[in-house]
């Protein structure tokens, strides 16, 4: 029960959290940033359901790597190195392939910012 209480809950929170936070953000802040530039490049924006299940695996990925971070550093340095962890490095990528479009981060950047942190709080918090 323990396990249940100080493990499961704070990543399952925490990957809630992230889920919403990336819905939010890409598909009604950022959507036509996303569309626009995917339809400039001869591309549709993948909005399948298969895509949103994927998101749904990244964030439980991100919610299980911030909880383990969370055991070694306080709650400043898992923020931080989650978010490097998890944007920074997905932004380096995209941006390589050519699919990010760089005008969504001016908005992207502090929002996913404060998604990183409040998912390091939830965790902190409930581990």
């Amino acid at each position: 029960m323990l396990f249940l209480k100080k493990t499961i809950l704070p990543i399952f929170a925490a990957t809630i959290w992230i889920s919403l936070s990336e819905f939010v953000r890409n598909q009604f802040i950022l959507l036509s940033f996303w569309t626009d530039h995917y339809s400039n490049l001869g591309l549709n924006f993948p909005s399948e359901p298969i895509n949103g299940a994927m998101w749904g695996v990244w964030s439980l990925c991100f919610a299980i790597v911030i909880f383990i971070l969370a055991t070694k550093f306080s709650l400043t340095e898992t923020f931080l190195i989650s978010w490097g962890i998890g944007f920074v490095l997905m932004w380096l990528v995209i941006g390589n392939l050519g699919v990010l479009p760089l005008g969504i981060l001016p908005v992207a950047i502090p929002l996913s910012l404060f998604e990183a942190f409040f998912a390091a709080f939830i965790i902190k918090k409930l581990s």
